[in-house]
């Protein structure tokens, strides 16, 4: 199992970077809309709908959401050519959408603590799908918008290095000092040493990274910190769900691993967080 997981992991990673740095940048937002789709299959599971024709046409509701995010960005067109559009236009218009996702973890994060009771307000197939657009479109939009930036691929790069780090420092803190559950209901595993683990990590990255590329540090904290504080309500709602629903995996795609939800959970919060900080630090938008 772990020779496994690891020649996974190795496939995934290499995959992910050959694609981040050689994709063309118009196509990234494709790719990262097909990774998204496979998650919302996934999550019409999570829903408990059950029969194929629900679960597609809940698939082809996603796709179609995610086209019209991409139409009120300016990311394509009905058929006519695309016209100039001032940037602060267009880090505007990403940043209403960005805004709706980062306002639904606030939401997120109330249930997650109030699990199992919270489940009242939720736990039914309709909503459980309704929740899953939420989830995955603003990290669609997420990434395409950070993918678009200047030096786009290094900053999605961040966003999956925060991650990373958050989760090797929480590991780490949290099996060597975990005493206090974070969310014993949801996720037993994890402690609030592990999760202050995370972001102390994350800490010592966003030092090194003001020190080796010389940007503002405070810029910097500000990208890092609310990333790494988002991604564990990621991974901790969609294992809520997963709880409710009485799986353990969101699939088997990926052996050794589970589902591409499984991998994603932590990033479709972080990537819409990290993105807002960047779109509003470009300047003022309305």
């Amino acid at each position: 199992m772990l020779k496994q997981r690891i020649l996974t992991a190795c496939v995934l990673a290499a995959t992910f970077l050959v694609v981040l740095f050689f994709l063309p940048v118009p196509l990234f937002p494709a790719f990262v809309a097909t990774i998204v789709l496979i998650g919302a299959w996934e999550w019409s599971n999570l829903s408990g709908l059950k029969s194929v024709a629900a679960r597609v046409g809940y698939l082809l509701a996603q796709a179609a959401a995610i086209a019209l995010a991409a139409l009120y960005v300016g990311l394509v067109s009905l058929g006519t050519p695309l016209e100039p559009t001032a940037p602060s236009v267009i880090d505007s218009r990403y940043a209403h959408l960005l805004l709706i996702g980062c306002t639904w973890w606030a939401v997120a994060l109330l249930w997650v603590q109030g699990y199992p009771s919270s489940s009242l307000l939720w736990a039914r197939p309709i909503l459980r799908a309704l929740m899953g657009f939420f989830v995955l479109v603003p990290a669609w939009v997420g990434f395409s918008y950070v993918r678009l930036q200047d030096d786009g691929a290094w900053l999605v790069l961040m966003i999956v290095a925060v991650v990373a780090v958050a989760d090797i420092g929480g590991y780490f803190v949290g099996k060597r000092f975990g005493r206090r559950k974070l969310a014993p209901a949801v996720s037993p595993g994890k402690t609030w040493e592990g999760f202050l683990g995370g972001i102390g990590a994350n800490m010592l990255f966003a030092l090194a990274l003001w020190l080796l590329l010389g940007s503002p540090l405070l810029a910097v904290i500000a990208l890092v910190v609310p990333t790494s504080l988002i991604s564990v309500i990621g991974d901790l709602l969609e294992s809520m769900v997963k709880r409710e629903r009485g799986i353990k995996d969101s699939s088997a795609l990926l052996p050794g691993h589970g589902g591409v939800l499984d991998r994603m959970d932590s990033l479709t919060a972080a990537a819409p967080v990290f993105a807002l900080v960047l779109a509003m630090s470009q300047g003022p938008f309305g």
